[in-house]
């Protein structure tokens, strides 16, 4: 029987934060944000091993993020960008679990991820399906730009999902496709898939799970966060 993992690109230096350390370490709500999205994996118990891949340069890696955890492995062949980065991930687990497990690639930077949303994406699974990935329907209006910040065209939101993560696949598939269609550089691993020739499958996400880009986005995740445990301590 095929078992899950995740895995947590974390070679990225995410300078649109503008912080002198990247954003996967800055603090949220006590705890570095890697931290919040380690513990969720870690609680979870369908999940086998969690492997975390960092730069071989990251001087701000530290041993105490691990501190009580008993699956998680970390690996220091982090690439150039984010498809390098899991693709050497991907590469490094082959020669541990068998092709055919699952494999979770979730973003370092997304600390709102739950439990509920990680069980809905794997029961979301049926035996025709080849993997699929959180997102959400686009709901604001989309304008495209011209050169110089004007509106050039009203872009129809009619089927646009704006993709989350975890994002899960056969790691043998991913591992290939990601190989075959590493120099076009996909922005994630379901782009990889799809030049594959596959169809990855959309299930629905959470604004909670909000990836961390800008500053501004700690104070919206760290609300949300605060939002969802209290509504849980009022159940």
């Amino acid at each position: 029987m095929s078992q899950y993992h995740v895995l947590i690109p974390c070679a990225g230096a995410g300078s649109r934060m503008q912080s002198a350390a990247p954003k996967q370490y800055m603090l949220l709500n006590g705890s570095p944000i890697l931290r919040h999205v380690i513990a969720l994996f870690e609680r979870l118990d369908l999940v086998s091993q969690i492997y975390i891949v960092i730069s071989a340069e990251d001087t701000h890696w530290s041993d105490d993020l691990l501190e009580g955890c008993r699956k998680v492995k970390v690996l220091t062949c982090g690439g150039e960008s984010r498809a390098a980065t899991v693709l050497a991930g991907l590469q490094a687990m082959a020669s541990e679990i068998p092709s055919d497990d699952w494999v979770l690639v979730h973003d370092a930077a997304r600390p709102g991820v739950d439990a509920q949303m990680v069980l809905r994406l794997i029961d979301a699974m049926g035996p025709a399906d080849i993997g699929g990935l959180l997102a959400l329907p686009l709901a604001d209006t989309l304008k495209r730009a011209n050169a110089i910040q004007q509106v050039a065209a009203t872009v129809s939101r009619e089927a646009l999902w704006q993709a989350q993560t975890p994002q899960m696949f056969k790691l043998g598939m991913l591992k290939q496709a990601l190989a075959e269609h590493l120099h076009r550089q996909p922005t994630d691993e379901a782009q990889a898939m799809e030049w594959a020739g596959y169809a990855p499958k959309l299930v629905l996400g959470d604004l909670k799970n909000l990836k961390i880009t800008y500053p501004q986005d700690l104070t919206t995740v760290s609300a949300l966060m605060k939002t969802a445990i209290n509504t849980q301590d009022t159940q």
